[in-house]
């Protein structure tokens, strides 16, 4: 999978709430397909397409204990996800910081002439 590719593959896991929802409880630890079901009002099998649309993306990755497959979290994509976002929010800080630059001079320009 090309960078983009494992990207347009993250945002779309991150784009269902369940998909979140199963992330934030495997940040807590691992756990297993039966365990992920039961705060949702979903069948297993709906579950388990939610998991595989995650380990698609490399979120999650399934372990194998005796009989048990525990699924876990996988930070990396997460991570490039992150730093993609990065690059938006240092521009949009630049842009914020440039207009309350321009406000300020704008209000000093006010006050001055009032005086």
């Amino acid at each position: 999978m090309t960078p983009s590719e494992s990207l347009d593959a993250t945002f779309t896991a991150l784009a269902d709430p369940t998909r979140r929802a199963i992330l934030a409880r495997l940040a807590e630890g691992e756990a297993s397909v039966t365990e992920l079901t039961r705060p949702f009002e979903l069948s297993q099998p709906a579950i388990s397409r939610h998991l595989r649309v995650l380990e698609r993306a490399g979120l999650i990755t399934q372990g194998r204990r005796a009989q048990l497959r525990p699924r876990k979290l996988e930070a990396a994509p997460l991570k490039d996800a992150s730093a993609f976002l990065e690059q938006y929010r240092r521009f949009w800080e630049e842009s914020f910081n440039r207009l309350d630059d321009l406000l300020k001079e704008l209000q000093e320009k006010e006050d001055a002439g009032k005086k």
